[in-house]
């Protein structure tokens, strides 16, 4: 595999011991970075300055939510939006979001780190979705604010740090349905039907199955 080159957006951040460059919401503690917790105020910076989640520079017109699978069904995403570039790079080099059989590390994790806002799902889907859109809204919710991605200009998948491939894309939806079912029956059957409706809908966006040498491409929204 070639070696994975950074956005220059990410030049000037300050690089870990590996010599990777440090996002800019990581929190660093006793002068090192921890990358399982977001810096206290950055996600309010971010909303309220527009600025990229992962090299804190201003967002232009489109902006790139690095999600799970599961938001392309239910339209929510727990982090702002990114820079494409930006964001096409945490899904390559992020050791979550590329390797999927690895799980979160929560040991030694600061008392005061702050945790996911709404209904954490604690797992590793093995597929990272690029959704990018152009508008998104944001969601106040107990413990912080989601986000309600707009209309998609195109999505693209990752897993083990390249394109992902129809069926992986397919079977992390799958696997990941149950949870979003378990909710949907506590408030009932109109819950459940419109559940339904969802998951057809996103798989419009599950890329086509690709043929021989095709590195697979993204996958366009309407109008583009």
């Amino acid at each position: 595999m070639a070696a994975l080159i950074s956005p220059e957006r990410l030049a000037s951040r300050p690089v870990d011991g590996r010599g990777f460059p440090v996002p800019w919401f990581v929190a660093w503690v006793d002068g090192t970075p921890d990358f399982r917790c977001v810096a206290p105020g950055k996600l309010e910076e971010a909303v309220r300055r527009s600025l990229c989640w992962v090299c804190g520079r201003p967002l232009g017109r489109f902006k790139t939510f690095v999600t799970g699978p599961l938001c392309a069904v239910n339209g929510v995403s727990a982090e702002p939006p990114s820079h494409r570039d930006c964001a096409e790079y945490s899904a390559r080099a992020c050791p979550f979001l590329s390797r999927p059989r690895m799980r979160r590390n929560d040991k030694d994790l600061p008392d005061d780190a702050p945790h996911p806002a709404g209904q954490m799902i604690d797992r590793n889907p093995g597929v990272a979705l690029l959704w990018t859109t152009r508008s998104y809204r944001v969601v106040p919710v107990a413990g912080g604010a989601l986000f309600r991605v707009g209309p998609p200009d195109s999505v693209r998948w990752f897993a083990e740090g390249r394109e992902a491939r129809r069926a992986e894309v397919v079977a992390s939806l799958v696997s990941g349905l149950p949870l979003l079912r378990a909710e949907a029956e506590k408030e009932g059957a109109e819950a459940l039907a419109a559940l339904d409706r969802l998951y057809r809908h996103a798989m419009r966006w599950v890329p086509a199955e690709a043929e021989a040498g095709d590195r697979g491409a993204a996958v366009e929204g309407p109008g583009r």
